[in-house]
């Protein structure tokens, strides 16, 4: 049985006459907005404040498991209270302030995402500065992941022992409009925060800041610290690119310059490699006289067995190779 059509929200200004309005027509307002939330967007880097809103006895979260909202029914959302999350967030995310929380920033520490939404002004609720009234309201992302994996798995089990779900598909195009664009708001933005996990400068993890509305890049990280972060980079060098039509991708070719200070490789860093190894250029050079071939394919007469295979060259990554031991980066052939 199909589920009732939602009405749309109203227009945020349905009855003002204008030059626009009289030209254009009455505004419109679209599935998805019309939220009820005051987001305050000012007070999000204020950790002070998100503490308060989070401790607060009116205050709703919506929970997300691998992006699905958990739902009472196909018509409305189900909210939880911070008894119930905080197993999973723990006591108070906002207990430092923002500046603390990035000069102590630990990529190797997961942290579940938070996000506050807004205040609901139309409700009785946090009173904060006398200015700012309302129920708060904030999206919290309960999937099961690395060291809160136990925690969120119970949590889980428990809101689905009391008749509630995680939505499925597009069951929540049914719901109220209100209720539709805090949900929008909430995925979104949890949505947005998993896709952009790393620096696009430099290529570090960054840290979810403003509660959830922005990424920095932190100046260090305890992690890099730790771990002495493996191969330090210096300089990289364009070589060339090349198409690549499996299935349609620009190959990049660069050589970059490994520098003094943590050249140990870590295959933790890197879960796509199985292996990895320094090489001289003198076992590069042979390689590519003897060890070079086709994928599937044997190598030439003189390989011998256990020495190092290398793609032919029609693969960028032989002529980036072949490039570095003739001396594209150092300007001298490499001995």
């Amino acid at each position: 049985m199909p589920l009732p059509q939602p009405e749309l929200p109203e227009p945020a200004h349905p009855d003002v006459d204008s030059m626009l309005s009289r030209k254009f027509g009455k505004e419109v307002a679209n599935y998805f907005s019309g939220s009820p939330l005051n987001r305050v967007s000012f007070l999000r880097p204020d950790h002070a404040f998100l503490s308060a809103a989070l401790k607060h006895p009116s205050t709703s979260f919506l929970l997300f498991n691998k992006l699905e909202p958990l739902i009472k029914s196909g018509t409305e959302i189900a909210y939880a209270k911070l008894k119930d999350v905080q197993p999973v967030i723990g006591t108070d995310p906002f207990e430092k302030s923002e500046e603390d929380v990035i000069k102590d920033y630990n990529s190797s520490t997961y942290v579940p995402q938070v996000i506050f939404l807004g205040l609901d002004e139309s409700k009785e609720g946090l009173v904060y500065k006398e200015w700012y009234k309302g129920q708060p309201y904030f999206a919290v992302d309960v999937t099961p992941k690395d060291n809160v994996a136990k925690a969120a798995e119970e949590l889980i089990k428990d809101v689905e022992g009391r008749g509630l779900s995680f939505s499925k598909g597009r069951m929540h195009l049914s719901l109220p409009a209100q209720e539709a664009a805090i949900y929008a708001e909430a995925r979104h933005l949890l949505d947005w925060n998993a896709r952009n996990p790393f620096c696009a400068a430099c290529g570090y993890p960054t840290l979810s800041v403003n509660a959830g509305f922005k990424r920095t890049c932190p100046p260090r990280d305890l992690a890099a610290s730790l771990k002495n972060a493996g191969v330090h980079l210096g300089r990289v060098v364009i070589h060339s690119t090349q198409p690549w039509p499996y299935p349609a991708n620009l190959m990049i070719g660069a050589i970059g310059q490994a520098i003094p200070g943590g050249e140990e490789i870590h295959l933790g860093h890197d879960a796509e490699l199985d292996d990895a190894k320094w090489f001289t250029a003198e076992e590069v050079r042979e390689a590519l006289r003897v060890g070079t071939s086709g994928l599937g394919e044997e190598a030439g007469p003189e390989y011998k067995e256990g020495g190092l295979r290398l793609p032919p060259k029609t693969a960028i990554a032989n002529q980036l190779m072949s490039a570095v031991v003739a001396g594209f980066a150092s300007g001298t052939p490499m001995m």
